[in-house]
């Protein structure tokens, strides 16, 4: 639950710390004093969209933060999740917004995204305003509605894989089916390209080795020449590196004999000059291999040409490339010669699959249909205390194309009077009724959801006396079941019945109009209420009635 709430810099409030209590509390004050910046404030916790205009003039900053206490509500999954520290006895989420507009929101200290920050604040606050009335409009509110009251949720799970395994087999089959239809456009094209790359009988590595063998043979005068050269330095008659070497080792061996060093010299040379006859070996050797054949260059030369042309015509640099588009033709060619039989298959598994995920809808509408006599009970009975005596209401499931939420179309149909036909409750039912209908929904869901947390932005629009003194009754009950209520109200029946009291109000100062926000004593609620009962002017009579009505709920 809501513990405090601070709040700095945000458009009429200077500064506000205020506490609340669990149970049921209640907000009061005049027309334009502020109530609605309190909830935009906390509607900023829940991750709502912030505005630079919304930090109080002349201020560099707004800050909001509340502290919740959520010992009861088993969340610890959520901040483990998103690897947050977790204090269940004092959560601390927090929003601030510069004057140029950044925002930042924490949880605990630590930085968070908005989506984060979304994800929690819907588990920890529901803000009921007028608008969400119009909730009633919405097919998919009143199926959930359904959907919580039958705690139906490992059914819906199942439903929504079966679901989802259909739907992707259906793509799929629209995707086999769009691309057979392709291959079969193109198939006398790809025949022509597959016939045309098996022809070139192209080998992965064999570029390259065209490439060098090409470069070989563009240069073989001039390599042939090199190693004639070579070869007549090293073996020339008298003058041969090779002979020459031969004869300076029997030179110096000569005088061994007589001078030591001269015979360490012979060893280095002759080790050399075993070396250099090595070479002179593999040099005669290249000299006699290489030779320049014209058909073979050609040959070359025309394969390089093939194999450019193909790497030029399909856009690739390489024959792997070319090898891979081969790879791809084969597959789409077969593909066609095997359509019809793996469109079968498919059509087969989507039909399998959408048997599948009829029988898990109508599970799903079984449990639905039952829970939606439930909803029809509890309404009614809740209803006719609410001031609408001969109430009829009821919940009609009719079939719909299997969707993401089932095959279900729900429709809250209302009437109340005898004499008047069901009609769906949106079109039929007054404002006060549409009111009542709302408060009578959330108390009836909220048992099934553990909210930590339920705001009531003044529900009690266009009602009164005995029915607002119910409607009032609620909410308190609401509020003893482990759960905070909190209710924003113009009427003294339903303020009287809070265990606390806020009030909140505005005040014009040298530097701007400022809202406050305070808990009320017991002697400033009676006066609070009194002037609720009388208006401005509290006579005697309005105290009276305060005290009586304030007794009458203690």
């Amino acid at each position: 639950m809501l513990r405090q709430l601070y709040i700095k810099n945000f458009t009429l409030i200077d500064e506000l710390r205020i506490d609340f209590e669990s149970g049921f509390s209640v907000i009061t004050g005049e027309t334009g004093a502020g109530k609605s910046i309190i909830l935009g404030a906390i509607g900023l916790l829940l991750g709502n969209r912030a505005e630079s205009r919304l930090v109080r003039s002349g201020a560099e900053r707004c800050v909001i933060e509340a502290h919740f206490d959520l010992s009861r509500y088993r969340l610890g999954a959520f901040f483990e999740a998103n690897d947050l520290e977790f204090d269940e006895s004092d959560c601390i989420i927090r929003r601030e917004l510069s004057a140029s507009g950044k925002s930042r929101a924490f949880i605990n200290d630590t930085p968070v995204s908005l989506a984060q920050m979304r994800e929690l604040g819907e588990r920890l606050v529901d803000i009921h305003s007028q608008h969400q009335n119009l909730l009633l409009r919405k097919e998919d509110f009143q199926l959930s509605v359904v959907d919580i009251i039958a705690g139906d949720e490992q059914q819906r799970d199942a439903y929504g894989k079966a679901y989802a395994e259909w739907q992707s087999a259906l793509r799929k089959l629209e995707q086999l089916r769009a691309s057979v239809q392709q291959s079969r456009d193109n198939e006398d094209f790809l025949r022509f390209q597959q016939h045309e790359l098996a022809e070139a009988c192209l080998v992965a590595d064999e570029q390259e080795e065209l490439e060098q063998e090409s470069e070989l043979m563009n240069h073989a005068e001039e390599i042939k020449s090199a190693f004639f050269e070579a070869d007549t330095l090293l073996h020339a008659e008298g003058i041969g590196l090779v002979n020459r070497l031969r004869m300076l080792t029997s030179q110096l061996r000569a005088v061994e004999r007589v001078y030591a060093p001269a015979g360490e010299l012979a060893s280095r040379v002759e080790a050399d000059y075993i070396d250099l006859k090595d070479i002179a070996s593999d040099v005669s050797d290249k000299l006699e291999s290489i030779d320049f054949d014209p058909r073979r260059q050609e040959e070359v030369n025309e394969r390089l040409d093939l194999i450019y042309t193909l790497q030029k015509k399909y856009h690739v640099d390489s024959i792997e490339a070319l090898l891979a588009i081969k790879e791809q033709i084969d597959g789409q060619l077969a593909q066609v010669d095997n359509s019809d039989e793996q469109l079968q298959e498919q059509q087969a598994r989507v039909g399998q699959l959408e048997e599948q995920c009829r029988s898990c809808a109508a599970r799903l509408t079984a449990i639905r249909s039952k829970a939606a006599l439930k909803v029809e009970k509890e309404m009614k009975s809740r209803l006719v205390p609410l001031g609408i005596p001969n109430v009829r209401f009821e919940v009609t499931l009719r079939d719909k194309p299997l969707s993401a939420d089932g095959a279900d179309r729900v429709s809250f149909r209302f009437s109340a009077n005898k004499s008047t036909d069901l009609q769906p409750v949106s079109e039929v039912a007054s404002g006060g009724e549409i009111a009542r209908v709302m408060l009578s929904l959330k108390a009836m869901i909220s048992g099934a959801v553990k909210l930590p947390t339920i705001i009531f932005d003044e529900i009690d629009t266009g009602v009164s006396g005995r029915v607002a003194e119910q409607m009032a009754q609620i909410m308190k009950e609401m509020g003893r079941a482990e759960r905070q209520v909190i209710s924003i109200t113009h009427l003294p029946q339903i303020a009287a019945q809070g265990t606390a009291h806020y009030r909140v109000t505005k005040q014009e100062t040298p530097s701007g109009t400022l809202s406050h926000m305070v808990r009320l004593s017991a002697d400033e609620r009676v006066l609070e209420i009194a002037q609720m009962l009388s208006g401005s002017n509290v006579t005697d009579a309005a105290i009276s009635n305060a005290k009586e009505l304030l007794s009458s709920h203690d």
